[in-house]
């Protein structure tokens, strides 16, 4: 299980990290975080965790206003020395919220409620991607998009699908990137566009990116078992990283793609 924690109290943050390993050896502390600035950062350069710990006070805010700023689609258990938080804790993706000092049956009463919702949930999207291969294998070829029409400024444009290198998520809106290095805004999510595209040409290499294969340089080991690809485009030095849990899909698609 992979944790974060965010919480500003540096004693806080070292109990809780103990009593977390107490629980569980096998649980992976990605970073912590002590202010809503840092969080931000962390979130702009880092897969979601399975798990966040988040303090509520912080020194420059509340942990809330994160949820403002970022979407926060992983779980959270609330750590405070303030009930007044929790009715508006409950609003947003909390599993439980833990007031200091708390114990360690209360840290393993937490982490039980969120592994019984977890395993529903995996086991839910399991078959949510059974029903999702079946339907893809069924879907006629031809079927796929082959253009967007973009608008750009009064004017209507075609970008071809064989045109472009990649679609991307950017401050909560999507993008394309063409092979002549010039970017347009889509309205459609990046959810919404990978149900429409050729899965042999197009692969979801993270939650913020699809990469066409044809569009594909050098691909490199980059750390904790992720890789980053170069992208060949006149002028464009973009670099995608594969996220460490599409890594093994992703080798798979390179050798059915090829």
């Amino acid at each position: 299980m992979n944790v974060l924690i965010i919480e500003d109290e540096p004693l806080a943050a070292e109990k809780l990290i103990s009593m977390l390993k107490t629980y569980d050896k096998d649980i992976s502390i990605l970073d912590v975080c002590s202010s809503v600035e840092s969080a931000l950062r962390w979130f702009s350069l880092n897969e979601d965790p399975d798990l966040g710990f988040f303090d509520i006070q912080l020194g420059d805010g509340t942990s809330f206003d994160i949820f403002e700023k970022v979407n926060v689609n992983f779980p959270v258990i609330f750590t405070t020395a303030y009930d007044r938080f929790a009715i508006k804790a409950f609003k947003v993706n909390s599993v439980d919220y833990l007031l200091k000092p708390f114990e360690n049956e209360d840290l393993t009463a937490a982490l039980e409620k969120f592994k019984s919702i977890h395993y529903s949930r995996i086991n839910a999207m399991g078959m949510k991607q059974t029903v999702e291969s079946v339907v893809r294998a069924l879907k006629p070829e031809n079927s796929y998009r082959e253009r967007f029409v973009i608008t750009v400024g009064q004017h209507l444009k075609l970008v071809y699908i064989s045109d472009i290198v990649c679609f991307y998520s950017e401050e909560k809106s999507t993008f394309i990137l063409t092979n002549e290095g010039r970017t347009y805004y889509l309205h459609q999510s990046l959810n919404q566009i990978e149900e429409e595209l050729d899965p042999k040409i197009f692969f979801r290499t993270s939650r913020k990116e699809i990469l066409n294969f044809r569009f594909m340089g050098a691909i490199i080991n980059y750390g904790r078992n992720r890789l980053k690809i170069t992208i060949d485009v006149p002028g464009e030095k973009r670099e995608i990283v594969v996220s460490k849990e599409r890594v093994k899909t992703f080798r798979d698609w390179l050798e059915q793609s090829s």
